[in-house]
Order: structure tokens, then sequence, then C-alpha cells
């Protein structure tokens, strides 16, 4: 049997989250377009777009070398992600008159904006990854065993 989660003291941003999330039901409309969370981090947490705004964190690229870099993304994927990106005013994209155009993908401000609290959750995700490895390893030995 699991033990019961251990309680941890609230901090300034337990509390400063806590009271957004209150402040969003209040409204009694958690839906994608009223709530920030579903909104725009469902876009950030998806498969790739988080590994996209790295990459051009490094300065623009091409879609050939976005797709160098990151190689296990499909070309409809990615297409799809950077149009997201796009959409989102996370990305720019600009079309050089060549034959055949090119087109170099940048952040745009407002994707430069999240690379500060983006470098942050990505330190964090690199800190606690053996940990949470272990944690899924227990739970699925613990669910198996069930």
């Amino acid at each position: 049997m699991r033990e019961p989660p251990a309680t941890n003291p609230p901090t300034a941003a337990a509390a400063s989250l806590v009271q957004g999330f209150q402040g969003w039901m209040s409204s009694n409309d958690l839906s994608p377009a009223a709530c920030p969370v579903r909104d725009v981090l469902d876009q950030l947490g998806d498969k790739w777009s988080t590994l996209l705004l790295i990459a051009l964190a490094a300065g623009p690229r091409r879609f050939g070398v976005l797709r160098r870099t990151v190689p296990d993304i499909s070309q409809r994927m990615l297409t799809q992600t950077l149009r997201d990106l796009q959409r989102d005013g996370l990305i720019d994209r600009q079309v050089f008159p060549t034959k055949p155009p090119s087109v170099e993908y940048s952040l745009s401000p407002l994707g430069t904006s999240l690379l500060e609290p983006l470098a942050a959750l990505v330190a964090w995700a690199e800190r606690n990854h053996a940990d949470i490895r272990v944690a899924r390893a227990r739970y699925d030995a613990e669910d198996a065993a069930a």
C-alpha cells in the first residue's frame, strides 16, 4: 500500500500558483481559450516545441538544420510544430528570394522572453531526471505486482 504523499510547507511559488489557479477556477471557465495553462503551456509541453525553441536559442536556423538537430522528428511534424510556434508568436519565419526559396526560422522577441523560464525548467529536468526514472520504475513495479 502506498503511503500518502508528504505535505510540504507552502512556498511563495506554490502560493502564487495556487492563487492563479483559484482565479481561473473562479471564472468557472477552464476551457483552453480561457485557461493560460491549457492555452499556452499545452503547446510548449508537447513532444517537440521545447526542443525546437532550444535549438533556435542558438540563433536562426533553416528547416534542414532544425531537422538534423532533432533527427527523430518527421518532416511533417517539424513543419506543423514550426507553424504552431509561429502562430503563437514564439518564432519568426523569413523567406529569402532565392531559387528555390530558402526559409529561416528564429526566435521572436516573445520567444526570446521564454528562454529564461525555459532554462529553469530544463535545469530542473536535468537535475531530477534520474530520480523521476527511479520513481517510474518503482511505480511500474508496484503496479505490476498489484
